[in-house]
């Protein structure tokens, strides 16, 4: 089904949730939040990254691929379902088991009419204290994809993506009008308050900047809680084509989201910011070396 005419709105939902040891439970929680924000008018809805499990990469432990599954597999069987039954856009992350010995983070986006409409694997893997998921997740190999869904064109990065304005990019030359970001990320225990409150600020700015280079809705859904060292700092929010933030969560508790996107405000901020238009393409070879040394 087409995608709804250009300059539409569209409601876009960010679940926000603790996670339980039990992957069953996160499942049908999920879906429970899935249903709310349907019935409160979200068109499209996030879920945070691998809300199907607690962030278990913060140990290396081969056990825990066990709790990787196929796609599709029963986690993409039950939001398809719902998917369908509310006629909603559902963008989730999923431990994707591809074949034996190879893992990925992979976000699947489900149309509307409950069938996969794509996915995308995580491309910029982390190995830093509590976050070792090099251990399990094989980098990505799909590129920066972009996905037409039936109410808006969206882009999806996960987490530590965040970080790098080129995966933003390119997805908006793609055609993104928003750039969701599934996300599992918080203080570790002892950080100095300082350190951990400038590392918050430099999260949300530089997805704000990324909305603001590329004049694109962005929206990031974060998970809330304490789980082993990592207290999770919620904070999910959208921020609009200029940057301002249009609908911010709680840091302390679950919430669902819910931010009315105007898509006509794309054109007007790139025709008053015409960053895309000003780029010289011609001068950026240098952004495909490792470093440039004198």
């Amino acid at each position: 089904m087409p995608g709804k005419r250009k300059g539409g709105k569209v409601t876009v939902g960010l679940i926000q949730m603790s996670a339980a040891e039990a992957p069953d439970f996160n499942l049908a929680k999920a879906v429970a939040r899935i249903e709310a924000a349907a019935k409160k008018g979200a068109e499209i809805v996030c879920l945070q990254e691998l809300f199907r499990s607690r962030y278990f990469p913060q140990v290396e432990d081969a056990g825990k691929f066990k709790l990787a599954e196929s796609i599709p597999g029963p986690t993409t069987d039950a939001l398809g379902r719902v998917a369908r039954s509310k006629r909603i856009v559902v963008v989730s992350s999923i431990f994707e088991r591809r074949s034996a010995g190879v893992f990925h983070n992979t976000a699947v986006v489900i149309d509307a009419d409950g069938a996969i409409l794509g996915k995308y694997r995580k491309m910029h893997i982390p190995d830093d204290p509590g976050y070792y998921e090099k251990f399990y997740f094989t980098p990505g190999d799909l590129g920066f994809p972009c996905f037409q869904t039936r109410y808006a064109r969206i882009g999806v990065l996960v987490c530590w993506d965040q970080w790098f304005p080129e995966a933003a990019r390119l997805v908006a030359m793609r055609g993104a009008e928003i750039i969701f970001y599934p996300t599992a990320i918080g203080w570790l225990a002892g950080e100095p308050r300082a350190a951990a409150r400038a590392q918050k600020n430099a999260w949300e700015t530089i997805q704000r900047a990324h909305a603001v280079a590329n004049g694109v809705y962005v929206a990031a859904a974060n998970r809330t809680g304490r789980e082993g060292r990592i207290k999770f700092w919620g904070g999910s929010f959208v921020a609009d084509p200029s940057g301002e933030i249009v609908a911010r969560a709680g840091g302390d508790q679950e919430d669902l989201l819910l931010a009315r996107c105007d898509l006509k405000k794309i054109d007007e901020t790139r025709q008053s910011w015409p960053f895309l238009r000003d780029r010289r393409i011609d001068a950026y070879g240098g952004l495909t070396a490792r470093f440039l040394d004198d």
